[in-house]
Order: structure tokens, then C-alpha cells, then sequence
């Protein structure tokens, strides 16, 4: 099975929340507290309302969801609005949720632990963010969805070190007009704009599109150069 974006960060915290959840046990569910939300996009998000409902009486205190200001007042007006789903931000109650909405903005940093989650402006055709990940011993970062841009780059660029990057090349190099319509990468436009990267972290390659997978990677390989290209699998774990 084909499952959508989420990235789980330890045992607590997640990066979106796509039906990737499903690949968690009840257990593992529970011990999250805290979600970082790239952008709006069903694929990134479809996975949360389940999430929330499965755990719903396990919770001592609510899961705390980060994103952009637009990211969550479309979730409140499109998702948890009684008619699509229940409004988890008031249930059981409004003084003890089973969810809490946090805006975040680019460029604001979160503190989760020993963990700094910095939110990244990128170029999505909706208002979207990537993240950087500092512990005591290492960082990594994920684009989010996004195409071209220079806010991202510069953005890791302030850093002394990047150990690990998963990007998006949603679409194959054929389709570069629908890569600049959707606002996604293609290999070619990726390799642009990781000429503008100073790091060499590992790189993996992610929301390839269905069916294109090999001519995706393969046009990658061809046209990026200084980096080993991997493919991001569900299951694909690493310790920084």
C-alpha cells in the first residue's frame, strides 16, 4: 500500500499527519504529543482526525498541533467542524481537549525537550512550511511540499550542519509544467536549487508520484550531483 506523508520524530512527535499514521500501533499513537503540519493538503493531514479519535480516551493531555496561521484555520473550518469531523479542541471539554491548535510562524522556533523544531517558509500552492530538526547531536530537515525557492535554502544555509534532507520531486522532468503549476519540485528543479544548499547531508528523496517512481530517481540521479540519491520508504529509520 501506497501510504501518504508522516514522519515520526522519537516516539512523540510528528511531521504530518498522512495515513502513514495507520502504520503505527494504538501504543505508539498514544505517546505522541506534539504535530508539526507542513501545509493543508489532504495527503498531510487525513491521517489526524482518525489519530485523534483513536487515542481519544488514552490522552492525560491534549496533542499539540503547530502550523502556519492559514494551515490551521483550515483545519478548523474544514475538518473539525462538527459536519466532517468533531471538534477535538473542545472534546471531552474545553478545558481539558484532546487537541490543541498552536499557530506558528517561519523563521519561529519550538523547543520540545532537548529537540528545536524550526519552521521554514517555503513555495506551495497553498501557504506550506519545511522544518529543521536540532537535537544535542544532530539536525535534519524536510522541505514539506514546495517548488523553487530561495527562503528554504537560505534558511539551512544559517546553520553550521545538516546531517540528513528529505525533499520532495513529486512529478518527472516531462511534467516540469505541471511542476510549476502545482508548485512542486521535478528533478530539474530540484537540482537548481540544491546547488544553492552549502551542506552535503545524506538525501532522500520523497512524494513521488505513483507509476513514476524509477523515472523520478533516475532523472535525479542524472542531473544532482555531489549527493547520494536515496528513495524515503515507510519504515526508513535514522539516528542522528
Amino acid at each position: 500500500m501506497l501510504n501518504t506523508t508522516s514522519l515520526l520524530v522519537d516516539d512523540d512527535i510528528l511531521v504530518d499527519g498522512g495515513t502513514g499514521i495507520g502504520e503505527l500501533s494504538l501504543d505508539e499513537m498514544a505517546r505522541i504529543r506534539h504535530i508539526f503540519i507542513t501545509h493543508s493538503h489532504l495527503d498531510h493531514i487525513a491521517g489526524i482526525p482518525m489519530l485523534l479519535d483513536s487515542v481519544f480516551e488514552r490522552l492525560e493531555r491534549p496533542i499539540v498541533l503547530h502550523a502556519r496561521e492559514e494551515t490551521i484555520r483550515t483545519l478548523r473550518d474544514n475538518i473539525f467542524n462538527w459536519q466532517v469531523w468533531p471538534d477535538f479542541t473542545c472534546l471531552p471539554s474545553e478545558d481539558r481537549p484532546v487537541l490543541r491548535l498552536e499557530v506558528m510562524q517561519p523563521g519561529e522556533v519550538v523547543e520540545v525537550g532537548r529537540r528545536k523544531i524550526e519552521m521554514i517558509a517555503v513555495n506551495h500552492a497553498v501557504p506550506g512550511a519545511g522544518y529543521r530538526f536540532q537535537n544535542g547531536s544532530g539536525s535534519f530537515a524536510f522541505s514539506g511540499d514546495t517548488t523553487s525557492n530561495d527562503s528554504f535554502w537560505r534558511a539551512l544555509n544559517r546553520h553550521d550542519d545538516l546531517d540528513l534532507l528529505i525533499v520532495e520531486s513529486a512529478f518527472a522532468d516531462e511534467e516540469i509544467e505541471l511542476s510549476h503549476k502545482a508548485r512542486h519540485y521535478c528533478p530539474q528543479l530540484l537540482a537548481a536549487d540544491l546547488d544553492k544548499l552549502q551542506h552535503r547531508p545524506q538525501l532522500f528523496i520523497t512524494h513521488l508520484k505513483p507509476g513514476s517512481e524509477q523515472t523520478i530517481l533516475r532523472q535525479c540521479r542524472s542531473r544532482i550531483r555531489g549527493f547520494d540519491i536515496n528513495p524515503l520508504r515507510g519504515g526508513d529509520c535514522f539516528r542522528l
